[in-house]
């Protein structure tokens, strides 16, 4: 063996021969970095699983967001299926409202006219009983041929009451004014003594049923009189009435003013 080989032989050796104290270091450090790498897995772990649900409940709170939204997207259609539906039951009420209003105001002009037509079918009938009446109590009668005319006037009353209950009424204009809008001018007739434009005789009273005029009275127009003064002067006109004397003036001071 050459001296080369003898060398590394006694480090080997040298090697080999470690104090206690460098063995139980080289132990501790070695315990050490055991506890070190248990403590970075601890760690690592712990991260990895505050990750794992760290992820999880951001995916939880993605779930129930969506649902929140799709659960507020259904509750804004029902609004406004709602508000809709509503809608629409207000417009078919206002619909019926109109409707029955409409029938009802056509029903009663059905009715109006049917009436009307009714009265203006019956208005020469009672003409001629009038004309009758009038004829006959000119003439000398018995006193049954009168109970006979007294009975057709009953009858002619009863018409004229229910045409009353209708709202129908004479246009009996004699000494008015003449109206153009519900008399009718046939004839005319001078006379100073009257207004003019007064109506002068009624040929044929006329008849309105509520503000129409049913047919207008047939009547003579008086002319060449005195213009008729307008209605606040006829009003100014008319005398005042009496003042009434004062309750508790003594009798004394009127007899006193008396004299």
């Amino acid at each position: 063996m050459d001296d080369t080989e003898q060398a590394e032989g006694a480090g080997v050796e040298a090697t080999h021969d470690d104090t206690p104290e460098q063995a139980q270091a080289e132990q501790a450090m070695s315990e050490e970095e055991m506890i070190e790498a248990a403590i970075r897995a601890g760690e690592e772990a712990a991260e990895n699983d505050f990750k794992l649900k760290y992820e999880q409940a951001q995916a939880e709170l993605a779930d129930v967001r969506r649902e929140l939204a799709e659960a507020k997207e259904a509750s804004d259609g029902a609004a406004a299926k709602v508000a809709e539906a509503n809608e629409r039951a207000q417009r078919l009420q206002a619909d019926w409202e109109n409707y029955r209003r409409r029938t009802a105001a056509e029903r009663l002009a059905e009715q109006t006219r049917a009436t009307e037509k009714l009265v203006t079918a019956l208005l020469p009938v009672l003409d001629d009983m009038e004309r009758a009446i009038a004829h006959a109590r000119q003439q000398q009668l018995d006193d049954a041929f009168a109970q006979f005319v007294d009975g057709v006037d009953a009858v002619r009353t009863k018409m004229l009451d229910v045409f009353a209950h209708e709202g129908v009424e004479a246009i009996d204009p004699k000494g008015e004014p003449f109206n153009p809008l519900e008399h009718q001018a046939v004839g005319r007739v001078e006379d100073p003594s009257q207004y003019d434009e007064t109506v002068n005789d009624v040929y044929q009273k006329g008849y309105r049923m509520a503000d129409r005029v049913l047919r207008s009275a047939m009547v003579t127009v008086t002319y060449g009189g005195e213009k008729r003064p307008a209605p606040e002067a006829e009003a100014a006109d008319e005398p005042a009435p009496a003042a009434e004397p004062e309750s508790g003036a003594p009798e004394a001071d009127a007899e006193s003013a008396s004299e």
